[in-house]
Order: C-alpha cells, then sequence, then structure tokens
C-alpha cells in the first residue's frame, strides 16, 4: 500500500514538473527590467533535450561562476559593465570550441546556448557509462529569443 502511494505522488510530481506548474514564470511571462543605464547583458540559456545530459552545468564569466544551465531548460541573465566577456561552461569532455568570446558595448545583449553532446566521453561494455560535454555557444538574438521566451526563467543580475 505505501509504495502504491509513493508511485502515485512520484508520478503527480512528475507530470506538474512536466507541465511546467513547479515551477516558476517563463522568460515571456516575467517582468525583466531593462537593461540599466551604462551596463551590458549576457543572456545564458539552455534548451530541454532529454536524449541529453539531465546534469545542471555551471556557467562562467571571465573565469567566475555565474549561474547553472538546468537541464530542463531556461535562462538566466547577467548585466555587465560594457567590455569583453569570455563565456565557458564545465564539462567533463573536453573538445574544440567548447567556450564563447564577446565584447560588448552599453545597452547590447548576447546570447549564449548551453549545448551538450553526453555521446562524446563514453565507456565500458555497451557504452555503460556517458559523460557530460557541454558547450557555450553564442546564438543570433532573433533566434535565442525565440527559443527561451518558453523556456523557464531563473532570474537576474
Amino acid at each position: 500500500m505505501m509504495s502504491r502511494r509513493l508511485l502515485l505522488a512520484a508520478a503527480a510530481f512528475a507530470a506538474l514538473r512536466v507541465s511546467g506548474c513547479a515551477h516558476g514564470p517563463t522568460v515571456a511571462s516575467a517582468s525583466i527590467p531593462p537593461i540599466p543605464p551604462g551596463e551590458a547583458r549576457i543572456w545564458i540559456y539552455r534548451n530541454f533535450d532529454p536524449s541529453e545530459s539531465l546534469n545542471a552545468a555551471p556557467v562562467s564569466i571571465n573565469g567566475a561562476v555565474t549561474g547553472y544551465a538546468q537541464p530542463g531548460g531556461g535562462a538566466f541573465y547577467r548585466d555587465l559593465p560594457p567590455g569583453r566577456y569570455h563565456i565557458a561552461v564545465a564539462s567533463y569532455g573536453i573538445d574544440s570550441d567548447q567556450s564563447s568570446n564577446v565584447e560588448l558595448a552599453a545597452g547590447e545583449e548576447a546570447y549564449v546556448r548551453i549545448e551538450t553532446l553526453n555521446a562524446w566521453t563514453t565507456g565500458g561494455d555497451l557504452n555503460s557509462f556517458k559523460r557530460d560535454t557541454f558547450y557555450a555557444r553564442l546564438a543570433p538574438a532573433p533566434l535565442a529569443r525565440a527559443e527561451i521566451a518558453g523556456s523557464r526563467y531563473y532570474g537576474g543580475s
């Protein structure tokens, strides 16, 4: 009887999680303030892909961890002074072009999509393990805005 209740509770939680009811607002429905005067904005986002890694990915800007790209998709931003920024994501797998650089003037925005390829590093019999390989890739603003509109909003600066 107890295991049935536990199973039903887990199913209900999973249904809420998938439907988005267990999370905050989407980017499109959130009240996002304008970029502060004299600053620039970098959006970090990750699209949901159930076939790839379900691990949160630590994202750094100029070497300092600034947030985590969530496995179920979502977006957050950081407001920063104008300048040149190096955006990277922690990754077990090492590949080429895993980070991005962007130079921003006051009032500008950049969008960085966190992508994953968990099949890059595998091993054991019949691929018994996979390790995360993440990429921080600049995305064109029109595409990125469309991709994050329905994503969960994880806040900003």
